[in-house]
Formats: structure tokens, C-alpha cells, sequence
């Protein structure tokens, strides 16, 4: 297979489609915290917000400027995060960064969409892009413990 139609491959509809609908991309008025990260290797950055209250996320919001892949995930986990518990923000994580690195499965429910992204596995140059959303959520999660 060519270079081309590897990135065609990676490049699905439905990470396209993902990327295009991504939710609560509006940061929010009065966080309990923030966080943003930023990948190295392309630039990428995510900003996140969230309120957290009696141990679980009641709202959240996103900046994201990122690649196709990162929006992709922050669609994801935009779409999931809101009534989770940190620990479940963790596993999901975990299970993600376990899928990219380790050839593990995907992440169980509610992170089961990031299933689209199992051909970003062999793309070791956008895996950081990718865990963004995760890894900002869990450094302002921090924030609020």
C-alpha cells in the first residue's frame, strides 16, 4: 500500500466526521478547573475546562486545535465526559493509550468510539495529538482533588 492510501486509510470518513461535530467546544464561564496540553512533535493543543462536583464532572468544555486524529478524540471524550467519575476518566485513558502503544483492545463504553482511531496505532507521530483531550481532562481533574 502507498503513503497515499495509508493516510486515506487513517483519514476515514468517520474520523472526518467526528473531527467536523465535535462537542462542547465552548470553554466555559466559571470552571472548577482548567488544563492544556500540547503536543510536541505537531503543535497540537487542547484547553479543557470542567466542573466537578461530589467526585464526578458536571460540565465540560474544549478548545481544540489539533489535527484531524486529536479532534476526532476530543470528539470522544467531549461526548462521554460529562457524568463521569475520574477513575473512569483514567481507565479510558489508560485503555486508549494501551490501544495506540500496545495493540489492546478498544476502550470500553463510554470511550468505545475512539474505536475509529485503531489505524492510528501505526502513526506512533500522532499519538501524542490524540491523548490531548485525556491528558488535559486528567491535569485539570488534578486541579480539583
Amino acid at each position: 500500500m502507498t503513503a497515499e492510501l495509508d493516510m486515506m486509510k487513517l483519514y476515514s470518513a468517520r474520523i472526518l466526521a467526528l473531527a467536523a461535530d465535535m462537542p462542547r467546544t465552548e470553554r466555559l464561564t466559571a470552571p472548577t478547573a482548567t488544563a492544556k496540553r500540547r503536543a510536541p512533535l505537531c503543535g497540537s493543543t487542547v484547553t479543557v475546562d470542567l466542573v466537578v462536583r461530589d467526585g464526578v464532572i458536571v460540565d465540560y468544555g474544549q478548545d481544540v486545535k489539533a489535527c484531524a486524529l486529536g479532534q476526532a478524540a476530543a470528539s470522544v471524550v467531549g461526548s462521554a465526559i460529562v457524568g463521569l467519575t475520574p477513575a473512569q476518566v483514567v481507565r479510558g485513558r489508560n485503555q486508549m493509550l494501551a490501544m495506540l502503544k500496545q495493540d489492546g483492545p478498544v476502550p470500553d463504553a463510554p470511550f468505545d468510539g475512539l474505536e475509529v482511531l485503531t489505524p492510528a496505532k501505526e502513526y506512533k507521530n500522532r499519538h501524542a495529538s490524540i491523548m490531548l483531550a485525556f491528558d488535559a481532562t486528567l491535569d485539570a481533574l488534578g486541579e480539583t482533588t
